[in-house]
């Protein structure tokens, strides 16, 4: 698999001009470093970087069209003057060099970088894109067969569900497995950028049409010439914008803003939302229009809650990419994972997806059993594997229990004498009988549930279950 690093490669000699723009990096907090051509060919075979940046009174036309041949996921920038086009040469750092161009041009890098990162790690596996579905229920069974068949088409697709369910992954795998799947796929969250700056991410602007457009931009349409245009949470776009979406989606050409050139586009909308657009379209939030556009192809994602069965696949295939990435492995019990089956998933699958990730931080390489899940997770009241412990230990640890430094357990009064009886007591059987009391009080206190029970009582469960085991104690 390419690595992916964050240094800023600029090819060419170190001048005076190469070294005054790696300091300014450095004053960003950014690494960079001067690589020959030769050298920038090389480690392209290996990794992709945050940004090349082409010194061109070293490099010629025709090595940056052959880079870009070579490596056309790789973003590039221009120091100097060039007569050049490419897609993925994103602008020119102009001198003198000021801090919000420079800024500027590096978002545009990371932009760009985000829609081209799959390029290289699918590179079209159609059966790797399908594990991200995998499961045996009929909901999912029924996603898969939609996407097979809406793929080779271009009709414009609406995916619904709930957050989390993997919207995304469904439109990324009808552009992999479209005819498309050589172009950019381009998402964008039409929830997340506001509303006066969404036309602008969109369709893109020219110098000096607004305060702070310091230089021209391509929009996400341009971006995704000849590729995918993934526009999820459509139902958050402002109707203002809804408007400008629908003529694009009519008529197939745009402006950026402040320009007056018409711009052709040829890309395929897939859109998604976790919305009810049609109470939205009542409401007067949702252009019914626009609606009808979107909708040629709707694809509904079954919450995690309706399709329990795939819990267990989902959990192989999320452990799996986890330690593919290098951050370790954890299985799961029988009685964990049926567990997990019971849990309602409100964040479904990246309420999993995130679950998988913490555990895999606390239990690197460890088995994970029903006790080892957060609480709101457990719903088999089973004991934990623990290693079997002799009389003496137990009773090491009643002593502790009962004699610690701990704050008092709140357990009515008990009938055992406060002071020693002249004639003597038997210690062990009353610190037995003791130990039983407490047990079945803080048993009963809290509806026989084991765990509780023994957090009341100051002990670990595996303790508690021991105690329980020696003195012939059930919940019941």
């Amino acid at each position: 698999m390419m690595q992916i690093e964050q240094r800023i490669l600029i090819v060419g000699t170190p001048s005076e001009r190469v070294s005054r723009l790696c300091c300014i990096f450095e004053f960003l907090g950014e690494e960079c470093e001067i690589v020959s051509t030769e050298s920038l060919l090389t480690l392209l075979e290996q990794s992709r970087f945050r940004a090349l940046i082409m010194e061109t009174d070293h490099i010629d036309t025709d090595s940056i069209k052959n880079i870009a041949v070579i490596a056309p996921w790789q973003p590039m920038l221009l120091l100097g003057d060039i007569d050049i086009s490419l897609s993925s040469l994103l602008g020119t750092i102009e001198e003198p060099i000021n801090y919000p161009q420079l800024t500027e041009l590096l978002h545009f890098c990371q932009v760009f970088g985000q829609a081209k990162r799959d390029y290289t790690l699918t590179s079209g596996n159609q059966t790797k894109l399908f594990r991200s579905l995998v499961g045996r229920s009929e909901g999912i069974a029924k996603v898969r067969h939609l996407i097979n068949q809406v793929s080779s088409s271009d009709a414009t697709v609406l995916v619904l569900g709930q957050s989390g369910t993997g919207k995304e992954v469904v439109a990324r795998n009808i552009h992999y497995l479209s005819e498309r799947r050589d172009g950019p796929f381009i998402p964008v969250n039409c929830g997340a950028i506001p509303a006066e700056l969404l036309e602008s991410e969109l369709f893109g602007h020219e110098k000096g049409s607004f305060t702070g457009a310091i230089s021209s931009r391509k929009g996400r349409f341009e971006l995704a010439e000849g590729g995918t245009l993934f526009l999820d949470e459509i139902g958050d776009m402002p109707l203002q914008m809804q408007v400008k979406l629908l003529r694009v989606l009519q008529e197939k050409v745009f402006e950026r803003v402040g320009g007056s050139k018409t711009i052709a586009t040829d890309v395929r909308i897939v859109a998604a939302t976790h919305r009810d657009l049609e109470t939205m379209i009542i409401d007067n939030l949702f252009r019914e229009d626009l609606y009808y556009r979107l909708n040629v192809f709707p694809i509904e994602m079954p919450g995690l809650s309706e399709r329990s069965e795939d819990v267990p696949l989902l959990l192989h295939e999320l452990v799996n990419r986890v330690f593919n990435e290098g951050r370790g492995k954890v299985r799961f019990t029988q009685r964990a994972i049926e567990s997990l089956k019971e849990h309602s998933w409100s964040g479904n699958v990246r309420e999993l997806s995130n679950l998988v990730e913490r555990l895999t931080i606390l239990f690197p390489g460890g088995l994970v059993d029903v006790n080892d899940l957060p609480h709101k997770y457990r719903y088999i009241d089973v004991p934990e594997y623990c290693v079997e412990v002799n009389e003496e230990q137990l009773e090491r640890d009643a002593l502790a229990s009962i004699f610690s430094d701990e704050e008092p357990v709140d357990i009515p009064e008990t009938r055992f004498p406060s002071e020693l009886p002249a004639e003597g007591v038997n210690l062990k059987d009353l610190l037995a009988e003791l130990e039983i009391d407490m047990i079945r009080q803080a048993l009963e206190l809290q509806d026989n549930v084991v765990a509780r029970a023994a957090e009341m009582l100051g002990i670990r469960r595996t303790t508690l279950v021991e105690k329980m085991r020696k003195y012939g104690l059930s919940k019941d």
